[in-house]
């Protein structure tokens, strides 16, 4: 259905970790199919993984076969403490791919705020198969939750797909936070708080064509196992977002709305993170 990318690792290192006794993390640079560089990084699971007694969906030992390739939500990157945390909880269930969408942290480029952002996944994804692991789970949050509903059905190539807090459709503004966020975006006084202020690094032109919507992407995904998560209390998108996801993906996607949970990966607390990852674990079987 599309021109699949052909990322390749422009510069790596290991550095070795002596508490685990494993390699890693290692540390890359993707080069996407429009030529941007894309910060990323690898981690194994722990060598030794031992079973909490009160957790009884976490396996024994992390799967040697899965990883998890994760996209993190608008102006976040691979170095922030939420997003390290989540990969060090799914690194219980296997290995972990995390890198910063173009426009953030050490990434060049500049943010398309979802759009061109499918590219910079599809490096990650297609890294993540050429370390050795037959199956691939992507997680997205918010902004990354949408790029991973468009990625499963452009390209296909994943066993599991889970959206964190994604919206439904695009230019919603029926919030607060959204309009302050299409503020950030759309004008150039907005751009410098961006850069300067969140560190994130956002392009001024508009989207040519607009890109597929999430929920235009969802029904494109079946037969992958798609997974959609949102908290009641999302200050962002509310809860008529991941319904519309849910009634466009039908038998082959499956809901949960957290009770008390806000948005994307800051409020998705190790709990969550444990249950995700035990049902990706299934899920890419």
């Amino acid at each position: 259905m599309s021109n699949r990318p052909a990322g390749h690792v422009a510069r790596s290192t290991v550095r070795p970790n002596s508490e685990t006794g494993r390699r890693g993390p290692i540390r890359t640079f993707l080069r996407t199919a429009d030529g941007i560089p894309i910060e990323s990084v690898y981690d194994l699971p722990p060598a030794v993984y031992e079973t909490p007694s009160d957790a009884p969906d976490t396996p024994s030992s992390p799967s040697r076969d899965l990883v998890f390739v994760i996209a993190h939500g608008f102006t976040g990157d691979v170095d922030r403490p939420h997003l390290r945390r989540v990969a060090d909880v799914l690194r219980g269930y296997g290995a972990v791919v995390t890198f910063s969408f173009r426009g953030h942290g050490r990434s060049g480029g500049r943010s398309t705020v979802g759009d061109k952002e499918v590219l910079d996944l599809a490096a990650a994804v297609e890294w993540a198969r050429g370390l050795g692991h037959p199956r691939v789970a992507t997680v997205g949050f918010s902004m990354g939750g949408s790029v991973v509903l468009r990625h499963a059905a452009l390209y296909g190539g994943t066993d599991a797909v889970v959206s964190v807090s994604a919206p439904a459709r695009w230019y919603y503004r029926g919030t607060a936070p959204m309009r302050r966020l299409h503020w950030l975006v759309t004008r150039p006084e907005g751009r410098l708080v961006g850069r300067y202020g969140l560190r994130t690094r956002i392009h001024h032109r508009d989207w040519d064509p607009v890109p597929l919507s999430p929920v235009q992407s969802v029904p494109r995904i079946a037969p992958t196992p798609l997974l959609i998560v949102h908290g009641d209390r999302d200050g962002y998108f509310p809860l008529d977002h991941p319904r519309m996801l849910a009634e466009a993906a039908g038998d082959h996607g499956e809901l949960w709305v957290e009770p008390g949970m806000g948005h994307a990966e800051h409020a998705a607390d190790d709990a969550l993170m444990a249950r995700i990852g035990a049902w990706a674990v299934r899920a890419a079987g």
